[in-house]
């Protein structure tokens, strides 16, 4: 007889058993295996919501070997993911095997190495009927939504469209900052900027005009710019004031599931679904030389920053041998979670903080090791002593008039040496002053008036929407993936290169969801709801006490909004362009059919004609001469091909650009990623821009 250990996915199944060896077998369940229906809404709402789950179709073969291993175990564990989700998952398992729910047979592992699953299988215990429910009132309340409203935005609006709690919010909030923006009205202003050197001392600094007779300047015309450069006209510049000090830098905490998406948005360029298949995958266990198969970091869905003891004291190792002990803080570092997280695992961080990223990349594909480099070296710096700044402002006097500049010198590196958080809005870098001293005279190498126009709020990307949810509560941050994913690909929201941009059907939706279901798609409701999930978690509600206080209010709505538009349909505005239809003459527009975009003439029903949309790039095609067309590969992804093609053959990943090569004349293309550089693709040519010998 055996031990069975029942998990979900084949690779997390691999790795495990490596662990336990000999009497145990260790099985997939590939998922869920019972769910509500797809066919049906599935809840008896006149019986309580009672929900009527179904095996999942398809999965009948994998229950049936399912049962049969379970029948010849003498003792069957259920080592679902440590979640909800998992709890749920391994409650459904124990009805399918008749398994007794008040056994102690659920187990869980916050990282799958020797150490993690030895450890959770030394601590069995019953399955959390607590987090079971706070997932059925989850799944139900999204169903019923879902089922309820969609039928009702086909019917006002067009067929396919659907509606959740957290997708409906959060094209809402992406709907609302696109408002924000064309309601945006700039204002303008200008700055006055100097650039100085001292004598004897060629290297040069910059400062801005701050103040006049002491008081702070603002400059709102060119007229008042232009009077104050003749104000300066030969004036002679002394240093004032010189002010130094010491700025200490601390590192970010570790990952959350949310600041991880965040992180990799914006270094690596990964979209969230993206960053958590590579998470779950270095989670579950992928095999690595000398290693065999092994979770390279703990579980990736987590809102705490704990830390275990362990952890620090390896990461401490690892940092002492590496760097030095004065790279070490002076006593360990505690970082504080949200209050409203769930405290139940550790932060995201590597199982072994000795296997360093470079060492093991031969073993992991490309965004596998990207990431598991992202969340070490966050870990490892979350560990290090703080950076430690020598900071130095001074005040350069003209006449009546103040500049101030301002530097820094890095005293200690600390942390930064390995990794530093990036911001979602780049602030001006500041470089070294030279030694300054009070009364000393500078010389002025430039002086200028620049005008400047305030901007409007930044349209989301995938990084700052994701904050946003996170700090108004909206979802889980495990929800947020799947969320982006489906607002996309109903087209209630499109990408603009990172920037998430409304369409028309996303703005006419929400202003229906708006005018009829305001609750669904209101920001203090919906965390208010997210909060009633975690109190049902925490034993403290019976979930079908929070789907009936919803289930109230949400079918009087829609009762009302049927009667408020019987009869009517909302038409969706099409995307006006400047091509005209040359069948007709009237001018073409972009509508979306099932295949996507396509370019149709305004004159419908009368003129039939549609083309395929056509993007044309700057620049000609550096093999032909012909124009480059922006075009889309069968996965999705964004580039570039001559309009002669397939005959000419010219197709590249980088966008064309207007600049010419100055060597020789042809079209220049950008890199993408970090370095962006721009060069000339025509062979033989090799120009790079900014590396001019």
């Amino acid at each position: 007889m055996s031990k069975l250990v029942i998990v979900e996915s084949p690779a997390k199944a691999k790795t495990i058993k490596k662990y336990l060896g000999r009497g145990y077998d260790v099985v997939a369940s590939v998922g869920h295996v019972r769910d509500l229906p797809k066919s049906k809404m599935g809840i008896d709402i006149e019986n309580n919501f009672e929900p009527q789950y179904i095996n999942i179709k398809g999965k009948g073969p994998l229950i049936k070997e399912l049962k049969k291993a379970a029948a010849k175990s003498d003792k069957v564990y259920l080592a679902t993911d440590p979640d909800r989700e998992g709890e749920a998952i391994s409650w459904h398992l124990a009805y399918i095997l008749g398994l007794d729910l008040k056994d102690e047979n659920r187990v869980t592992f916050n990282e799958i190495t020797k150490t993690g699953v030895k450890s959770g299988m030394s601590h069995p215990r019953a399955i959390n009927i607590d987090l079971v429910d706070a997932q059925q009132a989850r799944r139900v309340l999204d169903r019923l939504v879902g089922y309820k409203l969609s039928p009702f935005l086909w019917k006002k609006i067009k067929p396919g469209l659907s509606a959740g709690r957290v997708q409906s919010v959060a094209v809402r909030l992406i709907v609302d900052r696109e408002a924000e923006i064309k309601a945006f009205v700039p204002k303008e202003y200008w700055s006055i900027d100097a650039v100085f050197h001292k004598e004897g001392n060629p290297k040069t600094f910059s400062a801005k005009l701050h103040s006049k007779n002491g008081e702070k300047l603002e400059i709102v015309n060119k007229e008042q710019s232009d009077q104050i450069l003749a104000d300066l006209d030969g004036a002679s510049y002394i240093v004032g004031d010189v002010k130094k000090g010491t700025r200490q830098k601390s590192p970010s905490a570790p990952f959350t599931t949310s600041t991880m998406q965040q992180e990799a948005s914006r270094k690596l360029g990964f979209q969230a679904y993206r960053t958590m298949k590579a998470a779950q995958e270095l989670y579950e266990g992928v095999t690595v030389e000398g290693l065999g198969a092994v979770g390279l970091i703990t579980y990736m869905r987590t809102d705490s920053t704990r830390i275990s003891d362990e952890a620090k004291q390896a990461a401490a190792e690892f940092i002492t041998n590496r760097y030095g002990e004065k790279y070490l803080p002076e006593k360990p570092r505690v970082y504080k979670s949200k209050s409203s997280s769930q405290d139940g695992h550790e932060a995201i961080r590597p199982t072994m903080p000795n296997v360093v990223p470079q060492d093991i990349k031969a073993s992991l594909t490309s965004d596998q090791y990207k990431l598991y480099k992202l969340v070490w070296e966050r870990f490892i710096a979350s560990q290090m002593a703080n950076a430690i700044l020598d900071t130095v402002s001074a005040d350069i006097n003209a006449k009546e008039y103040t500049f101030k500049a301002s530097g820094y010198t890095v005293r200690f590196p600390g942390y930064t040496v390995l990794y530093e958080e990036s911001k979602d809005e780049e602030t001006e870098k500041q470089g070294s002053l030279p030694d300054l001293k009070k009364q000393d005279p500078v010389q002025l190498d430039s002086l200028s008036g620049n005008q400047h126009f305030t901007q409007p709020p930044a349209r989301y990307t995938e990084a700052s929407l994701i904050k946003s949810l996170e700090e108004l509560g909206i979802g889980r941050p495990s929800t947020y993936a799947p969320t982006i994913t489906t607002i996309v690909m109903r087209n209630y929201v499109e990408r603009d290169n990172k920037q998430l941009k409304p369409t028309f059907l996303g703005e006419v939706t929400t202003q229906l969801m708006k005018d009829h279901f305001s609750n669904i798609v209101d920001v203090d409701f919906t965390a208010n709801m997210e909060e009633d999930l975690d109190e049902i978690e925490e034993g403290k509600h019976p979930w079908k006490d929070t789907i009936v206080n919803f289930y109230g209010g949400f079918e009087k709505n829609l009762e009302k909004a049927e009667k408020a538009m019987e009869g009517q349909r909302i038409h969706i505005p099409d995307e006006p362009t400047d091509e005209v239809c040359e069948k007709c003459g009237k001018p073409m527009v972009i509508k979306m059919g099932r295949f996507g975009k396509f370019m149709a003439c305004s004159g419908y029903p009368d003129c039939k004609n549609t083309k395929k949309i056509v993007v044309t790039t700057p620049g000609i095609c550096p093999t032909c001469g012909g124009k480059i067309l922006q075009k889309k590969s069968a996965k999705g992804k964004i580039y570039y091909g001559c309009e002669h093609n397939p005959e000419c053959g010219f197709m590249s990943w980088d966008e064309p650009v207007k600049d010419v090569c100055p060597k020789c004349g042809k079209t220049m293309f950008k890199k993408k990623g970090k370095s962006g550089k721009i060069y000339c693709a025509t062979e033989n040519c090799g120009y790079v821009k900014g590396k001019e010998e």
